[in-house]
């Protein structure tokens, strides 16, 4: 197996090898790995089997560590159909081999979860149980599984009910700079927290990823009362910001937008990710009022998992 360190030279080869791979998304392209690369050194590798590209692996260095990969959501190990539980043995032979011999102490390793993949592409999980890895983190997220999805709560329903009566006007929305400015707001007054991106990056990134970053607002009279951005992969629309105003939450925007998408928009996707609620604040792992409202819709529990493994 031959390891090779990703530079700018393999950006055609790498962005094709995710076009065309089992369990990659969008965030896997190098345009979007790198809107952010003055915060993280590259440390990406691409693995070669007979003089086959046969895996890529996003990841950064942090110190003695190597995180695969520090920017983005998911990422581990990203492979095509023709990836089998032996190869991906050798696979991680290679990398651990390899990241030994550069002096790295650990490998912090970033599933992707199931509902991302295209085809079954978990060989990835016998191969960190052989080579011992811990795990040391365990999101939950929240997904609707499109075609068989449980009933709304009837408390629920009753507020979608009366916010559809209000008279929301949903629909596609260019306007980021609106929404951000009301998430920003949002996020600092319930939790004292930022985005995770700044208005300049998710303009951009959404005008690199014009189909698969998508904003949707609820307005009322030209007022935006709740926006969602959703990422959108080939399995998943994924809500990646969920922002009402005051004016929106009292008459419930964000009701009416979510039924909108999950039923009208996305009804024939095969999940719809609500996302995580994790708060380490709280005793048992997770916001327990954000998760109860995101399974009021429906939404039931899919793990998203953290591994270590030791050098």
């Amino acid at each position: 197996m031959e390891v090779i360190k990703y530079t700018s030279e393999y950006k055609k080869v790498w962005d094709a090898f995710v076009a065309g791979s089992k369990n990659a998304t969008f965030l896997c392209f190098r345009d979007y790995m790198e809107y952010h690369a003055d915060r993280f050194v590259d440390h990406s590798l691409l693995f070669y089997r007979k003089g086959k590209l046969v895996a890529l692996l996003p990841a950064n260095e942090k110190g003695t560590d190597i995180n695969s990969h520090g920017g983005l959501t998911y990422g581990g190990l990203l492979t095509d159909t023709s990836m089998k539980s032996k190869t991906m043995l050798q696979v991680f032979e290679a990398m651990i081999l390899y990241f030994q011999q550069q002096g790295f102490k650990s490998i912090k390793y970033k599933t992707i979860p199931h509902i991302y993949h295209q085809v079954p592409a978990q060989e990835d999980l016998y191969s960190l149980f052989k080579y011992n890895a811990i795990l040391y983190r365990r999101d939950v997220l929240s997904v609707i599984e499109q075609a068989n999805p449980v009933k709304y709560s009837r408390t629920r329903r009753w507020e979608v009910k009366a916010a559809e009566a209000f008279g929301w006007s949903l629909k596609p929305s260019h306007d980021f700079r609106a929404f951000m400015c009301m998430e920003v707001q949002l996020l600092k007054e319930k939790y004292n927290a930022s985005p995770v991106h700044t208005l300049e990056e998710i303009t951009l990134l959404a005008k690199l990823f014009p189909d698969n970053i998508k904003l949707f607002t609820a307005d009322k009279e030209g007022e935006i009362g709740a926006g969602i951005i959703i990422y959108e992969t080939a399995t998943v629309a994924h809500c990646q910001y969920i922002g009402s105003s005051e004016f929106g939450r009292a008459n419930g925007a964000l009701d009416a937008l979510l039924h909108y998408l999950i039923n009208h928009v996305y009804g024939s996707k095969m999940y719809f990710d609500l996302g995580a609620s994790m708060d380490e604040r709280h005793p048992v792992g997770f916001n327990t009022t954000l998760i109860a409202n995101k399974e009021s819709y429906g939404g039931r529990a899919v793990m998203h998992d953290f591994y270590t493994i030791v050098l």
